[in-house]
């Protein structure tokens, strides 16, 4: 298998995160989304990352899609619950955090458009969004040891990689260390985890 990715991307962090924890070899090779002609288009037709190649020739892409193909795929450190009500509370945690993360791309790919072409309201109400969902994080987070059960599973996972690029990118400001310690701590202990800590985007430049 391939994985088309980049360390910046927290969604390929999320896939990255999940092989590791299974302990699955991939490779991983970079590319480059930017340009409307990539490499990933003749695998993927939406062109977005991550994007994973298999065996067969065959393309998963959505990184919901591949760490449920990669949950299934080997016994080892499941992730995903079977149970229907405790595998959607962990699905429904991934959506929160990868909705945060949709928001703030879009305040990101917003504050790279020209002052002139800039919406100051259409990145007020993503930074709303973003404050809203880490806030029912921070809730339902509380002092468990983990987001769903007594259990480390796809939802801490998520969260994870959600917390770490607010850290990397810093959209909109989002101060989630200062205005949330308990997801501060949490993303603490998930980095004590190789898994975790070998995988940290470089610094931005």
């Amino acid at each position: 298998m391939k994985l088309l990715g980049s360390p910046a991307s927290p969604y390929t962090r999320k896939v990255r995160v999940v092989l590791a924890e299974k302990r699955i070899e991939c490779e991983m090779e970079l590319v480059d989304v930017q340009p409307a002609e990539n490499p990933v288009n003749a695998h993927n037709p939406l062109g977005k990352i991550p994007t994973l190649l298999l065996d067969d020739g065959s393309a998963l892409y959505d990184s919901r899609v591949i760490v449920d193909f990669l949950d299934a795929r080997s016994p080892i450190s499941r992730l995903i619950p079977d149970e229907t009500r405790d595998r959607l509370a962990v699905r429904r945690w991934e959506a929160l955090a990868d909705g945060v993360l949709d928001a703030g791309l879009l305040v990101r790919y917003e504050s790279l458009r020209e002052p002139r072409e800039r919406s100051q309201s259409w990145s007020a109400k993503q930074v709303s969004r973003m404050h809203r969902a880490l806030a029912a994080m921070a809730k339902d987070l509380e002092s468990k040891p983990w987001c769903h059960n007594d259990r480390y599973s796809l939802a801490d996972i998520a969260v994870g990689c959600c917390l770490g690029w607010l850290g990397f990118r810093k959209p909109g400001d989002v101060d989630w260390h200062g205005e949330y310690p308990g997801l501060a701590q949490h993303y603490r202990k998930l980095m004590e985890r190789s898994a975790f800590a070998d995988s940290v985007p470089e610094a931005p430049k």
